[in-house]
């Protein structure tokens, strides 16, 4: 994979996200539904479908930049700051801010945490958890959702094996989620 990305064109940073996922071999990766790249993207289809706000939007397209929780294939090395600049410079400091809280999550306590009393992520870069912002557990809920349905959306094994859990899930954090994002839910795994 190329260590630099090209020359970007300032204009939509749609294209350039997305010219800097290629560089980064997001097309070459396989991942349930085509590539990496084809997943990444129709997350923040998703989203823009649901009405996010073009930050969230370009955290979807990002998302799994440093890898998640449920993919470790990192694009970029998260623990390094001049990665997080590089993407911050692309789609803007608070949808790279997004991405790393979502792919520093570790998945099994904060999903069972994010409403709880208190709401609490639990970072898996520090290994400490922390208590989000009302704004940050929703965007945290809208990009999860959007994620784990568009896998339900294009795996019918992952839709199988994960449904259920996911519907529990998405029910409890309901207060959370967009409507949009409820109905696309019951509509896929109810």
């Amino acid at each position: 994979m190329p260590d630099s990305p090209p020359d970007f064109v300032r204009g939509d940073p749609h294209q350039q996200a997305d010219a800097l996922l290629r560089s980064l071999g997001a097309a070459e990766l396989d991942h349930p539904g085509g590539t990496l790249l084809a997943h990444l993207h129709r997350v923040r289809e998703l989203l823009a479908d649901w009405g996010a706000r073009p930050e969230l939007q370009l955290a979807g397209l990002c998302h799994a930049c440093y890898g998640t929780d449920g993919f470790p294939t990192a694009l970029l090395p998260a623990a390094r700051q001049d990665s997080r600049d590089r993407l911050a410079a692309v789609i803007g400091p608070a949808a790279e801010q997004l991405v790393h809280d979502y792919a520093g999550c570790e998945r099994g306590p904060t999903y069972r945490e994010l409403t709880g009393e208190p709401p609490c992520i639990h970072d898996r870069f520090t290994g400490r958890p922390y208590q989000p912002t009302p704004h940050q557990q929703r965007d945290f809920a809208e990009l999860t959702a959007a994620n784990e349905l568009d896998l339900a959306r294009h795996s019918q094994d992952f839709r199988a094996r994960h449904g259920a859990a996911l519907l529990t899930l998405f029910t409890r954090w309901r207060p959370l989620l967009s409507e949009p994002a409820w109905a696309t839910a019951e509509l896929l795994l109810g």
